[in-house]
């Protein structure tokens, strides 16, 4: 007599990996999440490689983590595997000040972003 079981967040064909805590704006993270939306996951995997942004190597280490949910815990194939979502959201905001002329004080704010992968395994037919 133990608990219930937890349904799903996703679904069968799917995997994600969540990450909470990336020290970047939402605005510029979800550049970098419309770069991967909707591609296979090596073609995304190379975009991230080769991307100029900063934060693409922690987007391109939570896409690692998805697959391998994919392949672990639900049995997917890697092959046939296709970014489904990639969805930003904002996370905690660090207030900070930075003194000014004549005793004034100006408000420097530096926002955390988290970002959801989900990749879905995809038919032979595509």
């Amino acid at each position: 007599m133990g608990k219930p079981v937890n349904p799903r967040r996703v679904g069968q064909s799917e995997a994600m990996s969540k990450v909470r805590s990336l020290r970047t704006s939402a605005r510029k993270l979800n550049l970098v999440a419309q770069s991967i939306r909707g591609l296979k996951v090596q073609r995304a995997l190379n975009e991230l490689e080769f991307s100029p942004k900063r934060i693409a190597s922690d987007v391109r280490k939570a896409l690692y983590a998805a697959i391998s949910n994919a392949e672990n815990n639900h049995g997917l194939d890697i092959d046939n595997l296709v970014v489904a979502q990639a969805y930003v959201g904002r996370n905690l905001v660090m207030k900070r000040f930075s003194a000014r002329a004549r005793g004034r004080a100006s408000r420097i704010e530096k926002p955390f972003s988290e970002i959801t992968i989900v990749v879905r395994e995809m038919g032979e037919a595509v």
